[in-house]
């Protein structure tokens, strides 16, 4: 999820393993081993000098229950180390510093698996992305009310019960709160068969997944013989079935076949994409598992990536979202939000 879910996450870890011995330091321990996993986005770049290879980089290993275990290891006792001197030595545990980044790395990636973006949880024994597509990559009604119990708690001295009280209630909230999402997934992909199946299309597989910042409005897309079959779904509309079904062709301008760099891109989006020509050796990468957006010019996808050849591989430019006006498509998700 974004970063902000991730540093209060991480935060409420460090909370809960030291914040009775070292109060509101924990926190700032904790948001700290919450970020970590995320640093893959720069150090992919000290790695590859292809921007395809960088952004694939994203979400692997650093995010992998293997290097949750070697970094709390690694990292706790690094920490423990330069802690343990002088008026504070013997105020903490090495065992307390290696479970504080433990359960402050491991949930990051463990929150991740539930987005639709993939995390490759048992890298590097399996490339297999976990995507339970319950929740998406920000969403404020979990993070605002964890993020306010947070801030309630540090207020409070370390040894006082009344920390703990508000620890207890920003886990207990975003997590019924994921519970929720993990129901409602459960609801919106039975409507989205029972949608399929009023259409009479004739589909392979399909996922469905919330729009940004919400759990209210849903994005569905089915696999046909030739083409993708999306639509759309709010909790808030009359009828309990996708609507503003919209028909995309499987354009494959290149094909996987011909590029490693293109299959690695389809094994990305899990084979929803497709691939257009702009030019002799330009294309545009369309990431379709992501909901479109709707804009004054129709609707477009919002994970697109150009193309282009550079010896004998294909590389890419940097991820520009296809939306110029980026409050007209906010206002146009609201509306659809609130049903029809």
């Amino acid at each position: 999820m974004d970063s902000i879910t991730q540093i209060v996450l991480g935060a409420a870890c460090g909370e809960a393993v030291l914040g009775k011995k070292i109060g509101n330091k924990a926190l700032l321990f904790g948001a700290i081993g919450g970020t970590i996993p995320d640093l893959d986005v720069f150090i992919g770049k000290l790695f590859y000098g292809n921007e395809i290879d960088i952004m694939l980089f994203h979400r692997g290993f650093m995010h992998s229950i293997l290097f949750s275990v070697l970094g709390a290891f690694l990292i706790g006792w690094l920490v423990f180390k330069g802690y343990n001197t002088g008026k504070r030595k013997g105020s903490t545990t090495l065992k307390g510093w290696i479970l504080l980044f433990f359960w402050s790395l491991f949930t990051h990636p463990i929150l991740d698996c539930f987005t639709p973006y993939g995390t490759q949880l048992f890298a590097p024994f399996s490339n297999y992305r976990v995507a339970f597509n319950t929740i998406a990559v920000a969403d404020p009604l979990y993070t605002f009310p964890f993020l306010i119990c947070m801030i309630v708690l540090m207020v409070f001295k370390r040894n006082t019960p009344k920390r703990k009280k508000w620890l207890t209630y920003g886990i207990a909230i975003s997590s019924i709160y994921m519970l929720f999402t993990l129901g409602n997934k459960l609801y919106i992909d039975s409507v989205f068969k029972k949608s399929l199946a009023e259409k009479n299309i004739e589909y392979s597989r399909f996922s469905s997944q919330p729009s940004i910042l919400n759990n209210i409005l849903w994005y569905g897309i089915a696999e046909t013989e030739t083409t993708y079959q999306v639509a759309f779904y709010s909790l808030f509309d009359k009828s309990a079935r996708f609507s503003e079904w919209k028909e995309l062709p499987k354009a494959r301008a290149i094909s996987p076949s011909n590029y490693q760099d293109l299959r690695d891109l389809a094994w990305f989006s899990n084979g929803y994409f497709s691939v257009e020509k702009l030019s002799n050796d330009n294309y545009l990468y369309n990431d379709l598992r992501y909901p479109l957006l709707k804009t004054k010019e129709g609707y477009v996808s919002v994970f697109s990536l150009e193309l282009f050849k550079e010896n004998n591989r294909l590389n890419m430019k940097g991820f520009k979202p296809k939306v110029d006006d980026f409050g007209n498509a906010m206002a146009e998700l609201w509306e659809r939000m609130k049903g029809i």
